[in-house]
């Protein structure tokens, strides 16, 4: 009888533990952490501190497991509505509302902790401002209309910016430009994602794609329009002798095979085009980064 007691209690702490660790949406919260390290191995001029490093990566993703928990304690009667969320823990009442809030609290109060400790107060900062916009504007927005997605593209981009202010304690024009590229890339990732999941998002009244809202072809030429701004965006790096020519040549690659995937998009208008896109999307952004941390190194 203990022992069998013994094992429902182990059992019940492991679900759990993986209630907890889903609610951090680990895969969105490891690119916030590795576009930080992208952009403090990029603003190094000399030797990189690799203890520092993994701090500011393991900050920065807590710090977005508390943006990204927040974002589901807000919206989970919504969830509920959708096919891709209803299995998510607050949903389905494998954790309540206050042991997520709890949650959220601890892990963000840890993640800015360990900033202000190894990094810098501006990063710590603009890591609470990148919380507070995801969490507290972008979130109520998302129903309101696509100016979402313009405030979502904002904490969206910090990362690399949080990781050169970690490493240089100020922002320069260097800083802006990788927040840049970010910033406009966020828009078809965006974009690629809610014409996907329109289906799902309307049953929760979420607003997110422009031109009204409508999967068509006016909503495919603003994506192709935003996509094609990356590929200056991508040699301007080499230009102002941040990077090289190796990974210009690689950006202009990934920006012309990703600008290629909005005209699909524009002659089919269909979700397995935008699912396309979507992947694409996924794809561009730590390919060209790391190939800017290779042309630098």
């Amino acid at each position: 009888m203990i022992i069998e007691k013994q094992e429902n209690s182990i059992s019940f702490l492991l679900l759990k533990a993986k209630a907890y660790f889903e609610m951090l949406k680990f895969r969105l919260s490891f690119l916030v952490a590795f576009s930080s390290g992208f952009g403090y191995i990029l603003a190094q001029t000399s030797h990189t501190d690799w203890f520092v490093f993994s701090m500011l990566c393991f900050g920065g993703f807590l710090v977005s497991g508390a943006s990204v928990t927040i974002n589901q304690i807000i919206e989970v009667k919504y969830d509920r509505l959708m096919g891709r969320t209803q299995n998510r823990p607050l949903p389905t009442e494998r954790l309540t509302k206050a042991e997520a809030s709890v949650f959220a609290l601890l892990t963000g109060a840890a993640g800015l902790y360990l900033l202000l400790l190894y990094t810098n107060p501006l990063t710590v900062l603009l890591s609470f401002i990148s919380l507070v916009l995801y969490s507290f504007v972008y979130t109520p927005l998302k129903r309101v209309g696509p100016i979402a997605v313009f405030v979502g593209a904002i904490p969206g981009a910090l990362p690399p910016l949080l990781g050169w202010v970690a490493a240089t304690g100020s922002i320069d024009y260097q800083a802006l430009l990788i927040f840049g590229i970010q910033f406009i890339w966020q828009f078809p990732h965006f974009w690629a994602i809610a014409w996907v999941a329109d289906e799902d998002y309307k049953k929760a009244g979420f607003k997110l794609l422009p031109s009204g809202g409508s999967k068509d072809l006016n909503t495919a030429i603003q994506i192709m329009i935003y996509t094609l701004f990356l590929l200056p965006l991508g040699l301007l790096p080499a230009k102002i002798g941040l990077t090289g020519i190796n990974s210009a040549i690689v950006a202009t690659i990934c920006g012309v095979l990703f600008l290629s995937q909005t005209f699909y998009l524009m002659k089919d208008c269909s979700k397995e085009a935008a699912m396309k896109l979507m992947f694409g999307s996924f794809i561009y952004l730590p390919v060209v980064q790391i190939a800017f941390l290779l042309d630098k190194v």
